[in-house]
């Protein structure tokens, strides 16, 4: 998990929210949903991305929650 931001993977018997980097999950929950609706809590907070892994643990989507450049006329 190189990519800087909030992660959403399976685990044993639910799903874990991890911060790139980090060795400890941040929560562990019962429900995808569960998890990603914190995960998106936090990335929001911090200005990252959130990446959201399925079962077979490759990313299946992501959000961006700051730091995206500006769009200008050119």
């Amino acid at each position: 998990m190189s990519k800087p931001g909030q992660h959403v993977v399976p685990s044993a018997g639910g799903w874990k929210v991890i911060k790139a980097g980090a060795s400890r999950a941040s929560g562990r929950y019962v429900t995808q949903q569960e998890a990603v609706r914190e995960a998106r809590s936090l990335a929001k907070a911090q200005g990252t991305e959130l990446y959201i892994h399925g079962e077979d643990g490759r990313i299946r989507s992501r959000d961006s929650y700051g730091g995206d450049p500006v769009a200008r006329k050119g």
